[in-house]
């Protein structure tokens, strides 16, 4: 299996909600670091997994999507709790929709809030 990984960061602010989490439930920033991995059992006619100008034209819509945006305000948070558990996952869905080249079987997501706290999410593509 094949795996190629490309990061990039953007600033993000949310509160969390539904619990006490002291300084999280105001309104604050976070500097996020996204590392994309994409993963294929196959290489396409030039020897690659995905064309990484394609790559890098889907994570330059994500920071488009998120950065300097309140996180709480947007639509696919509706009603959930902007944790970084969902954000990987939402990051991730987004990405896989945007990348979806038929030789990836597999987009995961893993998203920093910070130096030491991360979350993952990975989607099976077939």
């Amino acid at each position: 299996m094949y795996s190629v990984t490309v990061r990039t960061d953007f600033i993000a602010q949310h509160f969390l909600i539904g619990g006490d989490w002291g300084a999280e439930n105001l309104r604050n920033s976070h500097h996020y670091v996204l590392e994309l991995s994409l993963e294929g059992a196959s290489l396409d006619e030039h020897g690659y997994l995905v064309d990484i100008v394609a790559v890098s034209s889907a994570l330059e819509a994500v920071r488009t999507d998120y950065a300097d945006h309140l996180l709480n305000d947007l639509p696919e948070f509706a009603g959930l709790n902007p944790s970084l558990e969902h954000f990987a996952r939402i990051l991730c869905e987004h990405l896989a929709q945007l990348l979806g080249t038929p030789n990836l079987a597999a987009v995961a997501v893993r998203l920093w809030e910070n130096e030491t706290a991360s979350a993952s999410y990975r989607k099976i593509l077939r």
